[in-house]
């Protein structure tokens, strides 16, 4: 039971480190404008991830079913599509706005360096039009992709872990194990993601073009796994 679980735990933490959710993590963290909220980010997405480990596992553990395969490749599919979309966003925002750096100071003092972009602005740009969120709303979109990773990868994973547990206990021990291990991964992965797309905010050219790598590789990554998928379906016809 005990390396049932270690194992389960490792694997959480290395499943978080795949490269379609380093990919999608760091797609919403170009969004970000603090180390927090991208640390935050990940956590979210490890939630989302976690939740659906529940949902599936559960579903396995409780009524002895499995995934058929066309559903589990159906679901990779929609993950390829997904990085499409969040990866050409990326690029979108960073072709359409023009992005500003200064130096801006809060109504308790605090100063910091913020940028923000001015794509939509039609008049002249305003010094004193910098209100930006400081992380106050709940992340939903990295809540939302977390479910969708959750849904299309971790079946497989958890089936490979359920076959060699005693009991339905033992089960949903090493679900919660897995995905507090992708949790923390995920976590790990996203301060390893802030610290050069905040540290860079000052080199406007370094950070565009650090967006830029993230925007084009989410893309590259989900349209590669867009035609893996499609690909293995048409043999499979």
């Amino acid at each position: 039971m005990g390396s049932l679980l270690l194992v389960g735990f490792v694997f959480g933490l290395k499943h978080a480190l795949e490269g379609d959710h380093f990919a999608a993590v760091a797609s919403l963290a170009t969004q970000s404008n603090s180390t927090w909220c991208t640390i935050r980010m990940g956590i979210v997405w490890g939630l989302g991830h976690t939740i659906t480990l529940f949902l599936v596992g559960g579903t396995v553990l409780v009524m002895g079913t499995s995934v058929p395969a066309m559903v589990a490749l159906s679901l990779e599919w929609f993950v390829g599509l997904m990085l499409m979309v969040l990866g050409g966003d990326v690029i979108r925002r960073m072709i359409k706005a023009r992005i500003h750096f200064h130096v801006h100071q809060h109504d308790d003092g605090t100063r910091h360096f913020h940028a923000h972009g001015h794509a939509a602005d039609s008049r002249p740009h305003d010094p004193g039009r910098h209100h930006h969120s400081h992380c106050r709303e709940f992340p939903v979109r990295a809540l939302l992709v977390g479910f969708v990773h959750g849904l299309a990868g971790s079946a497989a994973l958890i089936l490979l872990a359920l076959a060699s547990a005693e009991s339905t206990i033992a089960g949903f021990t090493y679900i919660f194990v897995f995905g507090l291990g992708s949790l923390i991964g995920m976590g790990t992965l996203s301060t390893i993601i802030a610290i050069p797309l905040q540290n860079t905010r000052r080199l406007g050219w370094v950070y565009n073009g650090l967006c830029s790598a993230v925007g084009v590789l989410t893309f590259t990554i989900g349209s590669n796994l867009v035609y893996r998928i499609t690909a293995t379906v048409m043999d499979m016809s």
